[in-house]
């Protein structure tokens, strides 16, 4: 494998443009020498090759169409020669077929003729941003969270969140419910040269639909009633960072449309606005339903589907990395203990942690979060033991990453929850009264340590 040396930060950042029409290889050497970027051309895949063995190059930009081949053969070609040069593509108006194509090829990127000097620009200062500096701008050790466990399936996850995050291709992100796939888009968003820009997170499903439109791109002041301000929009708060649209597949077809829109031409259009505005934000989204099935049965649009599909990314249920659990469950403990000040960390029996570890999890990591907190408030000690976790009793689901959790199984567990916590309320607050709200007299009536009277309180909401 060839790797040329990327040049240090005090020499000129150098591109490669690739096109057999002399005007955009033109414009394209103009831009960039204003951006203080030296460049080279070429006119077809041969002179590329040939180029590319001689010269140290930051970004290589080309056109998909070549007399001797297409862009798509030179993304291969730079992917397996040269893994640190980002590439982007240009490709024909409408044309986001190709535009995909090259993106799964392996693209940074791509933009579109007639070439928006502006947006050519963004892409081409966020490419040098990459390609001038991989090892330091792209490292899992830079993220501020983490992805606990050691399984090969999350070996294997946090490994493809490393590659994702050089790339500024869609990720459709599949995984159940609480497995973990907003955390999931973070950490790419986290490792990307897009981290200290906005990551700006949204449920799709918890919109009101006559809302919608003002929530996504933003709206004028006086645009329609009730318009009292202007309004920026989450696009426009996101710009230069990631927008995470989690449940996406809860979008109705009307937002669908214009999503598709400003996926495509990079720019919004607020409600009230004459002109549209240039936007730089790279799109994450995530579902834990079957976006295809939803395709197939005329729910959710198959250009969008093509759109944010571009690379999918599945999130394995916790069931499928049991052996994870003993990290997590440390983690959680320690996070718990730290939430509700208490003095010691408690501690899982063995036998415990062998019940969790057969347990099907159909609530993934956010039910296992919920079983501590609920043992942690039941126990009498510091010890949580095997009777303490209280599990449902549910036949145990088949290993599958992208299967939807039991609809029995949520409602059993959310049930047990409800009943739990409405007796416990009742008896601490019957003992608070009958003690005057005396918290260490109610305490002792009730069997239970300050702490634990202190605890149940504060997760019970009591006043």
């Amino acid at each position: 494998m060839n790797t040329p040396a990327s040049p240090s930060p005090a020499q000129t950042s150098r591109a490669l443009i690739i096109d057999d029409e002399a005007d955009i290889c033109e414009l394209a050497e103009i831009t960039l020498s204003r951006m203080g970027i030296d460049t080279r051309s070429a006119h077809d895949l041969a002179q590329a090759r040939a180029l590319l063995e001689s010269t140290e190059f930051n970004l290589c930009i080309t056109d998909m169409n070549l007399p001797d081949g297409n862009g798509i053969e030179l993304v291969e070609y730079i992917q397996q020669h040269y893994p640190t040069i980002p590439v982007a593509v240009i490709t024909a108006y409408g044309n986001m077929e190709s535009a995909v194509r090259a993106l799964k090829a392996g693209a940074f990127d791509f933009v579109s003729k007639p070439i928006d000097l502006q947006v050519f620009r963004e892409l081409v200062h966020s490419a040098i941003k990459l390609g001038a500096a991989p090892e330091a701008a792209i490292t899992p050790a830079s993220s501020r969270l983490n992805l606990l466990g050691q399984s090969r399936q999350t070996r294997q996850l946090r490994d493809k969140i490393s590659k994702l995050a050089r790339s500024q291709a869609p990720v459709f992100i599949q995984g159940e419910s609480g497995t973990g796939k907003e955390l999931t888009a973070r950490l790419i968003h986290d490792q990307s040269i897009r981290r200290e820009n906005p990551f700006i997170a949204i449920n799709c499903g918890a919109i009101p639909g006559e809302l919608m439109e003002s929530e996504f791109f933003g709206h004028k002041k006086g645009s329609f009633t009730g318009a009292t301000t202007d309004k920026t929009g989450l696009f426009m708060a996101a710009d230069k960072g990631t927008l995470f649209l989690d449940e996406v597949a809860d979008l109705p077809l009307h937002m669908q449309v214009k999503l598709l829109r400003a996926i495509q031409e990079k720019s919004i259009r607020p409600i009230g606005e004459l002109e549209e505005k240039p936007v730089d934000v790279r799109i994450l989204s995530a579902s834990h339903k079957n976006l295809a099935a939803l395709v197939a049965q005329g729910k959710f649009r198959e250009d969008l589907y093509y759109r944010i599909n571009v690379i999918e990314l599945n999130v394995p249920a916790l069931r499928d990395r049991a052996e994870d659990i003993p990290e997590l469950v440390a983690h959680q403990l320690k996070q718990i203990a730290a939430k509700s000040a208490l003095t010691e960390i408690p501690e899982l029996s063995r036998q415990a942690l062998l019940k969790l570890m057969q347990y099907p999890f159909p609530g993934n990591v956010r039910e296992l979060e919920n079983i501590l907190e609920r043992a942690l408030a039941l126990i009498e000690g510091n010890t949580i033991e095997e009777d303490d976790l209280i599990l449902p009793e549910i036949a145990p689901a088949p290993a599958s990453p992208t299967a939807n959790p039991p609809a029995s199984a949520g409602k059993t567990e959310a049930a047990m929850d409800l009943d739990i916590n409405s007796q416990q309320k009742e008896l601490i607050e019957q003992a608070l009264q009958k003690t005057r709200w005396n918290k260490t007299a109610a305490a002792k009536l009730l069997g239970l340590t300050p702490r634990q009277l202190s605890y149940r309180i504060q997760k019970l909401g009591i006043d």
